[in-house]
């Protein structure tokens, strides 16, 4: 019998911490290629304020705000998830059943709130500084 994986407790690792892929080492183990690029935003961040001369802070952390839109975007995938396609995706040999409860629905809902504002955010700022030079912040 393997370990049972929690479909709430795997959106809740997607939201607050899918930029840097803990939620991709919770349900596929320390050698996912996928949670891997998530966590390689961090170095290429510091690669990019490294190489540049006082860089925008927005250009040195936009690796970082992109593996976390693409964090929401999983969370949303998994918590929308039928229980039955999860167990037998990840919980085929747990002998358990997923019954996903009300949590499951506020975290859906705060990660439609929080990730269309950071999407939102995020194309502003990048409009603001490709097209006006950040004349506008």
């Amino acid at each position: 019998m393997s370990n049972h994986k929690n479909k709430t407790l795997a959106t809740a690792l997607a939201f607050l911490l899918g930029g840097f892929g803990v939620h991709r080492f919770y349900l596929r183990g320390g050698v996912d290629r996928l949670g891997l690029l998530h966590l390689c935003s961090l170095p290429l961040a510091g690669m990019v304020y490294g190489l540049g001369q006082a860089p925008n802070p927005f250009w040195t952390l936009l690796p970082v705000f992109l593996s976390y839109i693409v964090g929401f975007i999983e969370a949303l995938v998994i918590g929308v998830t039928p229980d039955e396609k999860w167990d037998a995706k990840f919980n085929a040999s747990s002998g358990r059943q997923s019954h996903s409860n009300w949590v499951l629905a506020v975290l859906l809902v705060l990660t439609m709130l929080v990730g269309a504002t950071a999407a939102i955010a995020l194309l502003s700022r990048l409009f603001d500084l490709l097209y006006t030079g950040g004349a506008y912040g």
